[in-house]
């Protein structure tokens, strides 16, 4: 985020003087602990997901593309995946993996975070950390109820929460796959992300608005949770761990999108696999947005369930276009 280099390092002396203070002061790490909550049966699970579609379809301040999703096939399946979008964005960004999933069997649920979907289109900016957690702690025990083995994808923001519920409900997560996973702003220099987290996170300063539309307060919020994460990892029931990322993506630091899941896999034994798409698709930091692929994007698609099962990472005969960079060692 240039916005950020301009602010940290050209900004005025009382920030500068203020960012060299709050190296000393804590991040807050309590409000985001959870307490594990019981395990749900597939009925009970269901209802509550369709009281939460319902919740939504009532509510006008929800866009009504943007609501919550269930794919259900009737009864608890060998496996369900939990898929979290993207800040800014909605349940819609998986509506196309989503049906891959469910033509694999699985049960699928795509639950909206809070302040996502509506039609206030800066609401997110408002979004709190601890709001997030307990979204996605919720999310997860939903899904635990709908198949025996479990899983969850994240984009984004969302492959922040993925991981982060990869760690603290790894009696629950078996697979993890996270797309363009914001672990670190790509155009920040290391030393400005934790006064960054500090001064929006805690709303000690005004907000700020990047040109992509991403709220500096919120963008934060994120942040604070990859400081939570545990350190060093824990060793779960992990069993696959992947990450897919683009070369054009400007958003996402491309060092921490594989160093921080990479210390995860290797805590539990298993190898990251890791798929670079390559710069010939012109796929940026949204790496579900495969229109220009065309026809190509279904195969893409099959490709990102294949990682998140653990299959090897694509081959140049398998993939459309130019083979892509493979990387399938852990961090």
């Amino acid at each position: 985020m240039p916005e950020i280099i301009a602010l940290l390092v050209g900004g005025s002396a009382l920030v500068v003087a203020a960012v060299a203070g709050l190296y000393l002061w804590p991040l807050r790490r309590r409000e985001l602990r959870l307490v594990p909550a019981d395990p749900l049966d597939f009925d009970v699970a269901i209802r509550l997901a369709e009281t939460t579609m319902a919740a939504e379809a009532a509510d006008p301040y929800v866009r009504p593309e943007s609501r919550s999703r269930l794919l259900s096939h009737g009864s608890r399946t060998g496996r369900a995946v939990l898929l979290l979008h993207g800040y800014t964005l909605a349940p819609e960004q998986y509506d196309e993996l989503a049906e891959v999933f469910f033509a694999r069997g699985y049960n699928v649920w795509i639950p909206r975070a809070p302040h996502h979907g509506t039609v206030d289109r800066r609401a997110h900016h408002r979004v709190e950390a601890a709001e997030l957690t307990t979204y996605a702690a919720q999310a997860v025990t939903v899904a635990a109820a709908l198949g025996d083995e479990v899983g969850v994808v994240g984009i984004s923001g969302g492959a922040v929460l993925a991981t982060w519920l990869a760690q603290v409900r790894g009696d629950v997560v078996r697979r993890l796959l996270v797309l363009s996973p914001f672990f670190g702003p790509r155009q920040a220099p290391a030393y400005a992300v934790r006064p960054l987290i500090t001064l929006y996170g805690r709303r000690l300063l005004r907000d700020r608005v990047t040109s992509r539309g991403y709220s500096f307060s919120a963008v934060t919020q994120y942040l604070t949770i990859v400081r939570t994460l545990p350190r060093p990892p824990r060793r779960t029931g992990l069993l696959s761990a992947a990450v897919a990322i683009s070369p054009l993506d400007a958003v996402v630091h491309p060092g921490a999108a594989v160093t921080v899941p990479g210390r995860i896999a290797q805590a539990n034994g298993v190898a990251l696999r890791v798929w670079a798409l390559p710069e010939s698709w012109g796929v940026r930091h949204n790496t579900l947005d495969l229109t220009a692929l065309g026809a190509d994007a279904a195969e893409v698609l099959r490709r990102y369930v294949d990682l998140y099962e653990g299959d090897p990472v694509p081959t140049p005969a398998a993939c459309p276009a130019s083979p892509a960079p493979l990387n399938t060692g852990g961090a």
